[in-house]
């Protein structure tokens, strides 16, 4: 079958580690012949730029179209078009659509194609919620409600199932959209199955754990991502790991650092007990986890939650609503407070070889519903 994936709601960069990278790379290994419309942006060197590669075959097998953008500006709101979307489409006839996010204003062309080809299975994803959109007033009363919830209505009678990635981005369809309840179902992001794979391999492990100087009776605790003033979490989890009397207790931090907090990190990484190694580059992720006994994130939500499952890795993650997915079985322990003390004692309670043999174990099982392949299969099986 044709797999069109369309994906208008911002920047795309090969080789990254989001569902509208990965996805379209396992529709592709079940056979199918795979298309991806995407935007002309791209970031580089921190910067949003525009692509000079227009259409290409990437390495995983999908064909990468980028469209030009026609920027417009509405009620002091910057909007883009695609004027290219019809013309592709009409020339890609794809037998399933797969849209990645409705806040575009295209979905009305979208919509008249759809009415002419009744024929083609349409899915739509979803990665809004109120922790990451709709967190002030013209964002959630002009964007979201009358705007975005207008777009997805008129793609409504077309869409077999919209998914929200998350608990809560099913909520908000519901809820911000007014979608009906029947048609919003979950669909996990997850790992990809062959950077899984590559870096189960005990030589990974080793290698990483010798780098940083880790021995293997240690238990090495690992976080990463961006560390500002939305994740300060970090630093807590930082001065527990301090406060630990266990001598063989680890922690490594990786992600880039907002200037106001660089201080605090370079004070607390003492180069022994914990150690903040920097950015790296997204895959480099896996072989770091794969070298941790158990991975923190104290803060908000990331898509390193939902890989560090499919990796089968213990995992500590603070309470948000609508994200407890990532506890299939006990593979998951929750922090409630944003506090230091709660850190330590939760560490202390995962360091109890009982309760870590279990989590370890319902790590392992949980992983396979949070592998790409499994994900890309049931993202088109309705």
């Amino acid at each position: 079958m044709k797999i069109c994936h369309l994906c208008l709601n911002g920047p795309y960069n090969e080789g990254w580690n989001y569902q509208e990278n990965i996805l379209p790379k396992y529709h592709v290994r079940e056979g199918h012949t795979v298309y991806q419309i995407v935007t002309p942006y791209m970031w580089e060197n921190n910067k949003l730029v525009v692509s000079k590669d227009k259409r290409y075959k990437n390495a995983a097998g999908v064909e990468i179209i980028r469209c030009s953008a026609k920027k417009g500006i509405l009620g002091g709101i910057r909007l883009n078009r695609y004027p290219e979307v019809m013309g592709l489409l009409n020339e890609i006839q794809p037998d399933i659509l797969f849209i990645h996010d409705v806040q575009c204003l295209d979905m009305t062309i979208v919509a008249k194609y759809l009415k002419k080809h009744t024929e083609c299975t349409v899915y739509a994803d979803n990665h809004s919620d109120f922790s990451n959109s709709a967190r002030n007033w013209i964002s959630k009363n002009i964007l979201h409600k009358i705007l975005w919830r207008a777009m997805a209505k008129k793609i409504e009678p077309y869409v077999k199932i919209f998914y929200g990635v998350l608990p809560a981005r099913v909520d908000f369809l519901i809820d911000m959209y007014k979608l009906p309840v029947e048609k919003c179902k979950l669909l996990v992001m997850g790992a990809d199955d062959e950077l899984i794979e590559e870096n189960e391999n005990p030589k990974i492990r080793r290698k990483i754990r010798e780098k940083y100087k880790i021995c293997e009776d240690d238990f090495l605790i690992m976080t990463g991502g961006k560390i500002d003033a939305f994740k300060t979490q970090t630093i807590l989890l930082m001065e527990a790991v301090q406060e630990i009397i266990q001598k063989n207790v680890k922690l490594i931090v990786f992600g880039s650092v907002d200037d106001n907090l660089k201080s605090r990190v370079n004070e607390l990484s003492d180069g022994k007990k914990i150690q903040y190694i920097g950015w790296i580059e997204a895959q480099e992720s896996y072989a770091l986890f794969a070298a941790a006994d158990l991975v923190i994130f104290p803060g908000r939500h990331s898509v390193f939650w939902e890989q560090v499952v499919g990796q089968g890795i213990p995992m500590v993650v603070k309470y948000w609503e609508g994200t407890t997915h990532v506890d299939v079985c006990g593979n998951v322990k929750f922090l409630y407070n944003d506090s230091k003390e709660e850190i330590e004692e939760v560490i202390g309670e995962v360091l109890q070889e009982d309760t870590y043999k279990k989590m370890k174990k319902e790590a392992m099982v949980a992983s396979n519903r949070f592998r790409y392949s499994d994900i890309a299969k049931r993202s088109i099986e309705a």
